[in-house]
């Protein structure tokens, strides 16, 4: 089965002449900016929103606050099960480097940030939906995100992985509306306060399955924590700098899409729970669709019950069912 499972990996520069290709999950923060008659001027200042927030975190050696600068990379990753060369867009994430105008040199950063996945999609917008349909409790099917988890695992073990990035992904996400986060007496200096939730979520229990491990911090400068999933030792295998690339990014898209938890007008407390329905907080001058987003998501789930599960569902339970993670963790 292995020999006929592969990834291909195709990169573009997410700049504000980016266009959404047709394979590109629309329901994604980069490209819900990039449609419409705002596309220029949401990239435009999404990327300035960027820039800023990474001069402010890496104020060392920075004193007019304009050392850096971030590009980003749309990486999109496809997979074909039979190696009929019929590929199907499995993961898309950007990729973060960073340019150094004091030095001229372009540092790499972190690979994972945006992560987004049609599988994923399936497995909430169609699969636990049609799961809890009529049910008058709540519960989670079983083996619920384990093929997603083992694809995942296997496309960061693969050759094309390793020969494409140096390091393991970090996948920075939104701290959850329906956990309390308390704050911790651990302090980093990038990261900023350690935040430990009541209980586990269901995204955690669902990354875990993708062999990930999840910390919350508050950077400085910031309002809300972030939750921040990763392989090994999130705190000693990064740099400064690629932390700060993964912070500045993905902060800023959370203060787009969710600017009652990150655009708030309050910081976040010993205790804190997320509401979006707070009323105290800014609004970017961005224009975001997030109610076209949720729609979206739902149609991306059954166009991937049609063209990937269903076809392959026979292969791919019997490859789930055989897969061994062979990651070194």
């Amino acid at each position: 089965m292995n020999k006929d499972f592969s990834f291909t990996i195709k990169s573009i520069c997410l700049d504000e002449n980016y266009h959404p290709s047709d394979k590109t999950r629309i329901t994604t923060n980069f490209a819900n900016l990039a449609r419409g008659s705002y596309r220029q001027a949401n990239l435009r200042n999404a990327l300035k929103m960027i820039d800023n927030s990474f001069n402010a975190l890496a104020h060392w050696d920075n004193t007019k606050g304009d050392r850096y600068s971030v590009e980003l990379e749309i990486i999109s990753v496809d997979i074909d099960i039979k190696g009929s060369g019929q590929a199907f867009p499995s993961i898309e994430i950007l990729k973060t480097n960073i340019v150094d105008h004091q030095t001229n040199k372009r540092i790499e950063g972190i690979v994972g940030n945006n992560f987004s996945s049609y599988v994923r999609d399936y497995d909430f917008s169609v699969l636990l939906l049609d799961h809890n349909k009529d049910q008058p409790k709540f519960s989670i099917p079983n083996n619920f995100g384990e093929l997603h988890g083992k694809l995942f695992q296997y496309f960061v073990n693969s050759d094309v992985y390793k020969q494409n990035f140096t390091k393991t992904p970090v996948i920075c996400l939104s701290v959850s509306d329906t956990k309390t986060y308390h704050r911790t007496e651990n302090q980093h200096p990038v990261l900023g306060v350690e935040y430990q939730p009541n209980e586990s979520s269901l995204t955690e229990q669902y990354f875990k399955k993708m062999g990930l491990q999840v910390r919350y911090f508050m950077p400085p400068n910031s309002v809300a924590p972030l939750a921040f999933y990763f392989f090994g030792d999130l705190l000693n295998d990064y740099t400064s700098l690629e932390l700060i690339s993964t912070i500045s990014t993905m902060e800023t898209f959370q203060k787009i899409y969710r600017p009652e938890i990150y655009n708030a007008n309050a910081v976040a407390g010993k205790s804190y729970q997320p509401n979006l329905k707070n009323l105290d907080h800014s609004l970017t001058q961005i224009v975001y669709d997030r109610e076209e987003r949720s729609q979206l998501a739902n149609e991306q789930g059954k166009f991937t019950e049609e063209h990937f599960i269903k076809p392959h569902q026979t292969v791919l339970e019997q490859w789930s069912a055989s897969y061994v993670n062979s990651y070194a963790q």
